[in-house]
């Protein structure tokens, strides 16, 4: 079968994912106080001040690409933190008892209305933040948001119906044990070497449903990069899947539990580095907020696909066979790497090493415009076409720098694109980074 054919049937998937879900049945008032309860919680000193210090500039509307593609004000990013900030001045703040005289509560109304605010028109990619002149968080406050909603059972239903399958079953999109081990059989049978549930290795790779169902190469090229490095690495049957529907629909309980089945199989079999495969929410969900059930930090470093595949290429110890030049490569940041985890030379040490004609976008790196598909927004059916509007100015980025390639480093953008490509009869053509290291490997045993 084919990747688009494949491609094709995950859509399909996604297109009747509500219906899997199961929303809790709660009455107004529960959900009011659940999503209160959890921004009052969530309202330490720094977000209290990130949502006091407001100047209403509108900076960081010029900064979001839902607001610019669209032009309506309701998608200015600060103002989806309205509903926290109002709880905020009500009930946290040095003078809540003058300001709960004419500050109006928050309804329940006012909460499903912000569900389209804080899941179909943000990705989190923090683009706000930077452009903001008082640096607020916007990213975490919406982030809070998110795991209010969540608590008073209002997350998209797609979203809620993942998070369920995860939590309740360990599975994403019926991928478990079972459908990897089938998958790196198949993978086998086409000349990879994988280790799969070695007990004791330096390094531990992790995948994603993604990859396991539609970018079966993706996992075959970083598996052939890693061998050919030498490197004593595995795959592990009971903590393999990096994506976390925790973080993505605001469960919060759901994000730990998730992150602790990687976390522990890494500290089983003694892991010093814990690999992450091309995507961009697996990043920070390990990378940042990945700790240790005491709340210590991890004893094993996290690192992103490409900023893997960089940093042994800057060190010298992986050498490709270099191209003539005459592909011309842009690079698309994905956010949650780029410009939360700073992931911006490794990559672009990997594209030079190709022997490309690499040409940057504008703007790029940290100030990347974000594709539009990210922090689960492309699981939303409701979405698509506000998603695609935000992803034209992505497009119009690439377009302007002539290449005939774009490359990426996340799954989640890949699937976007792929989408867009699909609507727009997009020629230009999509790539994995690791997919491209991979074929300029020099042969085997030669380093």
């Amino acid at each position: 079968m084919t990747d688009m054919a494949v491609f094709k049937q995950f859509q399909e998937a996604i297109r009747h994912l509500g219906e899997m879900a199961q929303p809790e049945l709660l009455t107004d008032a529960q959900r009011l106080a659940r999503a209160k309860t959890v921004m009052r919680q969530k309202t330490d000193r720094a977000l209290a001040l990130d949502l006091e210090s407001c100047v209403n500039c509108g900076y960081c509307a010029e900064a979001c690409h839902f607001y610019q593609s669209t032009q309506d004000p309701k998608y200015t990013p600060t103002r989806k933190l309205d509903l926290l900030r109002r709880v905020h001045a009500r009930e946290t703040s040095a003078f809540a008892p003058l300001r709960r005289l004419y500050t109006p509560d928050i309804t329940v109304d006012e909460l499903q209305q912000w569900q389209e605010l804080v899941y179909d028109s943000c990705t989190e990619c923090g683009r706000c933040s930077m452009a903001c002149p008082m640096g607020i968080n916007i990213a975490r406050g919406v982030n809070v948001m998110r795991e209010a909603l969540s608590q008073a059972g209002l997350v998209p239903l797609e979203l809620m119906a993942v998070a369920q399958e995860q939590a309740g079953r360990g599975t994403v999109f019926g991928v478990g044990p079972k459908e990897l081990a089938g998958c790196v059989q198949a993978l086998r049978a086409q000349g990879a070497t994988i280790p799969l549930d070695e007990p004791q290795a330096d390094v531990m790779l992790v995948t994603t449903v993604i990859d396991v169902l539609l970018f079966q190469d993706a996992l075959a090229a970083t598996a052939r990069i890693l061998n050919h490095l030498g490197l004593k690495w595995t795959l592990r049957s009971a903590g393999f899947e990096a994506a976390n529907f925790g973080l993505l629909s605001g469960n919060e309980a759901l994000q730990k539990a998730a992150s602790k089945r990687l976390v522990d199989e890494a500290l089983t079999i003694g892991a010093r580095t814990l690999i992450l495969p091309e995507c961009g929410h697996a990043y920070p969900a390990l990378r940042w907020e990945g700790r240790l059930d005491d709340g210590r930090p991890l004893p094993f470093e996290v690192l992103a696909a490409s900023e893997f595949v960089g940093r042994e290429i800057q060190a010298g110890r992986l050498q490709l066979q270099a191209g003539d030049g005459s592909a011309k490569l842009t690079y698309h940041d994905a956010c949650k790497l780029a410009r939360h985890g700073g992931v911006i030379d490794e990559p672009r040490a990997a594209l030079q090493a190709l022997g490309a004609d690499f040409r940057e976008g504008t703007p790029t790196a940290e100030l990347n415009w974000c594709c539009g598909g990210g922090a689960g927004a492309f699981l939303i059916n409701r979405a698509a076409p506000l998603r695609h509007k935000a992803w034209e100015i992505k497009r119009e980025q690439i377009d302007a720098t002539g290449a005939d390639t774009v490359v990426l480093s996340c799954a989640s953008c890949r699937l976007n694109f792929m989408e867009a490509a699909e609507i727009d009869q997009w020629p230009t053509r999509i790539a994995s980074l690791v997919e491209l290291v991979a074929e300029r490997l020099p042969p085997s045993g030669t380093h």
